[in-house]
């Protein structure tokens, strides 16, 4: 099986999308190298990586940027999210959005109250940020705290939502 890769642009830069015959497997931000997380994307999945069209994921995302899309369609490849980590991730979509949720509400969502820092590593290696929204999950004191591609970011992403929501 081969992958398809190609780059788009958005309001917060460019990003890399990288898709299986099953769906999305990888958004990744400028700031992580997009040669590092195609080298990454080949070594985990086994799987080589080629540039080609994403249209309908790339369309998508522009109607999310503009405001006329609030929630994905799109088949997603979660080969990358496994154990506890991809219980969060998958956790994630049901998020709202213009909503947030803090890591002790998906900790307790998830069954397992205690595990916090476990739900912020699930966030923290979100192979899909932007469509499993990780931006909104926050602290328990309302406060960013991480986000793959920078708290800037992050903070734009919540603008965004909160301004159409």
């Amino acid at each position: 099986m081969t992958l398809t890769w190609t780059t788009t642009d958005t309001p917060i830069g460019e990003l890399l999308l990288a898709a299986s015959p099953n769906g999305l497997v990888r958004v990744a931000f400028e700031c992580e190298g997009f040669d590092t997380v195609r080298r990454d994307v080949e070594h985990s999945t086994g799987e080589r990586l080629v540039q080609g069209e994403l249209a309908g994921v790339q369309a998508q995302l522009a109607e999310y940027f503009t405001g006329e899309r609030t929630v994905f369609d799109l088949e997603l490849d979660w080969c990358l999210s496994t154990g506890f980590r991809g219980r969060v991730q998958r956790a994630l979509l049901g998020i709202v959005y213009g909503r947030t949720e803090t890591y002790s509400q998906i900790a307790h969502r998830l069954g397992n109250p205690k595990a916090v820092r476990a739900v912020g590593t699930g966030c923290g290696t979100n192979p899909l940020p932007i469509v499993a929204p990780c931006h909104r999950v926050l602290r328990s004191d309302g406060s960013l705290g991480g986000y793959r591609g920078g708290l800037d970011i992050k903070r734009q992403l919540l603008d965004l939502e909160a301004t159409r929501a």
